[in-house]
């Protein structure tokens, strides 16, 4: 990519007020390396990951009724989906302790 494209482009990022200095550094990176994100040497703490209850049904080799009827005997708890009102979810290492519980057994 040449210079001058990437000094429009940082003049453009510059421009937003949403990004952050930090994400426009990552940004650049980014451009520069084509497309795909540099290896970081740092692991960022992320969000815990919400599984549907179809993933769940498949890595329990269980029905969807099946997971419903574990949800309402709390044996797994729901999670309201963000945005959403009538969506769920669970938790990923919940059901991952649940499947190595019942390996340990």
């Amino acid at each position: 990519m040449l210079n001058t494209t990437q000094d429009a482009i940082r003049a453009v990022m510059r421009g937003d007020p949403t990004l952050s200095p930090s994400a426009r550094a990552r940004l650049m990176a980014i451009i520069r390396a084509g497309g795909t994100e540099p290896e970081s040497k740092h692991v960022t703490p992320t969000a815990p990951r919400i599984l549907r209850r179809k993933q769940v049904a498949e890595r329990l080799n269980r029905s969807i009724r099946s997971v419903d009827a574990l949800a309402k005997a709390e044996i797994i708890h729901k999670i309201r989906l963000p945005g959403r009102v009538r969506s769920c979810g669970f938790r990923e290492s919940e059901i991952v302790a649940l499947i190595q519980g019942a390996a340990n057994e």
